[in-house]
């Protein structure tokens, strides 16, 4: 179907093109009654203004983006982002902005999409997630000048202001938790070791079983899939000396764990406890419930843009974080059964 112009407005209306312009734009030169007369054909024919236009016009794509280096099947099953882009979506709300969402499939893609955003003026700002160690993007963000926000840190990069939240507490709350319970061997499956979050919960985990004398705390890494850490805690609960408790990264891979407990004809929590991230609606579901962290990852994307937002309107913007995450027990943990 074709779009509506404003000639189309104008023919129907029975009017000039400049009094069509006028009315649309809010300007004097046409009386209240054609101006509300112009304006009902145009919501009628569906009309809305043309977003490369309005570029031209006030310096403004009305858009924010937001590119994910994520397989698009990982993305389908993975609750963190879509919660994520829920609240970027609140926050965003009915007004003139809107979210471009884009998969890469790699990193070079990724750095190669902020350019082509910002060359033809696709989008005001871009929100970073997925932080990696060194990261080469922030580079490329200062280096075109686009206004962005990093979800991860703090970083304390001036003019690259970061939301983000408190993991290394979350992991010595779960940590204090389990060796309250009795646990001493504990292991932690976790995301790639390139990202950002990954090395701060690994260095928290590392510090808090040191603290508490576990004589086994380690970290193994996955790819956040469902196979990916079925399959390693398969390895470990199968080993000389298994785990007594696991902590996983997101609750994709705890709720997969869980059946290979059952599959191994080991009970939860009297041979092995689970404790699983982010606690999504996945937690509630299985039984036993799986004890969780529980992160405000809606807020999370609603202080991001909120922050991005104000960037964008040449506001001085700080580092931000979200409340604190909290720890939720449920039937998936309990005190060691299993020496």
């Amino acid at each position: 179907m074709k779009r509506p112009t404003i000639t189309d407005i104008a023919k129907e209306a029975g009017v000039s093109k400049g009094a069509v312009s006028y009315a649309l734009n809010g300007r004097p030169g046409v009386s209240h009654a054609t101006r509300m007369r112009i304006l009902a054909i145009a919501e009628q024919l569906g009309w809305g203004p043309s977003r490369a236009a309005r570029a031209l016009s006030d310096g403004k794509a009305g858009a924010i983006g937001m590119v994910i280096d994520r397989p698009a099947d990982v993305l389908g099953v993975e609750p963190f982002f879509m919660r994520l882009i829920a609240g970027i979506q609140n926050e965003l709300g009915p007004g003139p902005t809107s979210l471009l969402l884009h998969v890469a499939p790699d990193h070079d893609t990724e750095s190669g999409m902020y350019r082509r955003w910002h060359a033809e003026h696709r989008v005001d700002g871009v929100l970073l997630v997925d932080l990696r160690v060194d990261d080469e993007r922030l580079d490329v963000i200062t280096g075109i000048g686009m206004p962005a926000v990093v979800l991860g840190g703090p970083l304390g990069r001036t003019g690259l202001p970061s939301a983000w939240t408190d993991d290394a507490g979350a992991v010595n709350d779960v940590l204090d938790y389990l060796a309250a319970l009795g646990h001493r061997r504990v292991v932690r499956v976790a995301g790639p070791p390139e990202f950002l979050h990954t090395r701060v919960r690994s260095e928290a985990f590392a510090a808090a079983g040191r603290r508490l004398g576990l004589v086994d705390a380690r970290t193994v890494h996955t790819d956040y899939t469902d196979v990916s850490g079925a399959n390693a805690a398969r390895r470990v609960l199968v080993s000389a000396q298994p785990p007594t408790a696991l902590i996983f990264d997101n609750d994709v891979m705890a709720v997969a764990a869980l059946g290979v407990a059952q599959e191994l004809g080991l009970s939860v929590p009297g041979d092995v406890s689970l404790v699983a991230w982010d606690d999504s609606v996945l937690c509630r579901l299985v039984r036993p419930a799986l004890t969780a962290v529980r992160r405000p990852v809606g807020d999370y994307g609603v202080l991001a843009v909120s922050m991005l937002q104000r960037l964008i309107a040449g506001e001085e913007v700080k580092d931000a974080s979200t409340t604190a995450p909290i720890l939720v027990t449920r039937a998936s943990t309990g005190a060691v059964g299993r020496l």
